[in-house]
């Protein structure tokens, strides 16, 4: 939807709201929602937020100690500027239209060096200048309950009912007991201007995956993000939850985001993929990939981001434990897939609860880098890489990724100092927080029999 067309809507009654929204550092979406007519008179103004935002935890409390923002500073505003390209009606929300934001400094009128999508923005340029457009795809999948959020909360997440009780990867009578749900989804999201490809069983009880189309590296972030706030808003409509932890169960498989990247050059009918060839995949596939996996445990924490997220990575149990690539196998970290213009690199390392923000700018920091540098991938691995030897492993505790992520040089050089050491902070109280806390497995393991 364009400016004009929201106009025309506005005018007829067809939409009197407009969200106007951007995301945290856990990649959560925040915003306002505004009265239609008003969005339209505030344009050139735009709008403006707490600049806390960029420094609570998960429960909204302010965390000391970031240079950003803090009391001494008084926390003040931020400057929310709406990407008209982001524009489109709520396909799963009544007369809404939803709008995403850059955030841009108060005072500056620039782009806050910190925020999610200012650090993709940074490596989108950083492509540009070098002659690509980077494209892209999210696969998210998703646990699905019959328990609202509220019965889920009561219940303090224990005991929910499942939507399926048998493992239903592809399996086309588990995938219609949900059509209720993620049907719905599927024509929410394309009514969002979201395209959809399919939705499928997933390889656990009551997991899902729900994909839509490839898009440029920064619209497909977006999409990523809607798609979760538009799935989480549908649920509640429904009655049921739907949940991207990484890993839900420690019994069963987590939940993945595998990314999808590829190079390109030129535009309209010119443009081509320049990671293949007529004889096979180019100089520039390899050394994107060489970068990439290079600085993989650099960047561990862009796709791996809670303690949750590093007990999904279990031998066979289709997320990756080692740093190897394979063409078109499902236990590397890195799977090739495609040929000539599909051509591209498969990344099996995120979990669904990455920030799709932060993790494409890993991706991309690192697969320029591996260009510009021309850094050579290891040798393609093939069998089993799940009992693979003298492969790197990926990190196992978020401790381990965030040592290395905060003492790297090469993180401060892809990303610098700014926001290493804020997201170095971000990460070293979510660690925290769970170091202090007391489980429920503690309680079982010990408390009578200590």
């Amino acid at each position: 939807m364009n400016l004009d067309g929201l106009r025309s809507h506005i005018a007829t009654g067809d939409i009197d709201t407009v969200v106007v929204a951007f995301t945290d550092h856990y990649g959560r979406t925040l915003g306002k929602r505004f009265d239609a007519e008003f969005f339209l008179e505030s344009l050139g103004s735009g709008s403006h937020a707490c600049d806390y935002l960029l420094t609570v935890d998960m429960e909204m409390e302010p965390v000391d100690g970031y240079q950003y923002a803090n009391w001494e500073r008084g926390y003040g505003d931020f400057h929310l500027v709406a990407d008209m390209t982001t524009l489109r009606r709520c396909g799963w929300a009544p007369n809404a239209a939803i709008v995403l934001c850059d955030i841009h400094d108060n005072a500056e009128h620039e782009l806050v060096p910190v925020a999610p999508r200012s650090i993709l923005r940074a490596q989108v340029a950083a492509a540009a200048d070098a002659g690509f457009v980077v494209q892209a795809a999210s696969e998210l999948e998703f646990f699905l309950f019959r328990d609202s959020y509220r019965e889920a909360h009561d219940k303090g997440y224990a005991d929910l009912i499942s939507a399926g009780w048998y493992n239903e990867d592809y399996h086309l009578l588990q995938g219609a007991r949900v059509e209720d749900y993620v049907g719905a989804a599927r024509r929410a999201l394309r009514d969002s201007e979201i395209p959809v490809e399919n939705s499928k069983g997933e390889a656990a009880i009551g997991q899902h995956e729900l994909n839509i189309r490839y898009a440029d590296v920064l619209s497909m972030a977006d999409r990523h993000v809607v798609v979760k706030q538009a799935m989480k808003e549908l649920a509640e409509q429904h009655g049921v939850a739907v949940t991207f932890m990484a890993k839900l169960d420690a019994e069963q498989s987590g939940s993945s985001c595998h990314l999808h990247l590829s190079l390109w050059s030129g535009d309209g009918d010119a443009a081509a993929n320049v990671f293949a060839a007529d004889d096979g995949p180019t100089d520039l596939f390899r050394w994107f990939l060489g970068g990439w996996m290079r600085h993989t445990d650099d960047l561990m924490v862009c796709y791996a981001p809670t303690v949750n997220s590093y007990k999904r990575y279990q031998s066979q149990s289709w997320a990756p434990t080692k740093i190897a690539w394979s063409t078109d196998n499902r236990t590397a970290g890195f799977r090739v897939v495609g040929s000539g213009s599909s051509l591209r690199i498969e990344c099996r390392i995120p979990g669904a609860d990455a920030n799709p923000y932060l993790a494409y700018a890993a991706a991309l920091a690192s697969g320029l880098d591996g260009i510009a540098n021309q850094i050579e991938p290891p040798d393609e691995f093939t069998g089993d890489a799940y009992t693979a030897v003298d492969v790197p492993i990926v990190a196992t505790t978020l401790t381990a990724a965030l040592d290395r992520f905060r003492t790297s040089a090469e993180t401060r050089r892809l990303l610098g100092d700014v926001v290493v050491d804020h997201y170095s902070h971000f990460l070293t109280m979510e660690r925290d927080a769970y170091d202090a806390a007391v489980t429920d497995w503690e309680r079982r393991r010990y408390f009578e029999r200590i």
